[in-house]
């Protein structure tokens, strides 16, 4: 059974659970698994839900079916040096 782990990335809809039927899906930076026993099948992750342009912009703890999560490949980016040239 996959696990999500810190630093994934997640689409999060109702096949991840009931609670986001209707809803539109999240995308989630795990920040944290917890250990504490569940359903088989199931996991608490704690994350942040990412806005369209990557950002946090709100912390949850989710209770999710890990079959229902999609992993979001995230290719790395590439930022500017803020330093001046002199």
């Amino acid at each position: 059974m996959w696990v999500p782990e810190p630093g994934d990335v997640l689409r999060v809809d109702r096949r991840a659970s009931v609670q986001f039927a209707g809803a539109p899906p999240l995308v989630f930076r795990v920040i944290s698994v917890s250990e504490k026993p569940t359903y088989d099948g199931w996991a608490w992750v704690t994350g942040y839900v990412l806005n369209a342009k990557g950002e946090a912009v709100e912390r949850r703890e989710l209770f999710v079916q890990t079959a229902g999560l999609q992993l979001i490949r995230i290719p790395p980016t590439v930022r500017a040096s803020k330093r001046r040239r002199v």
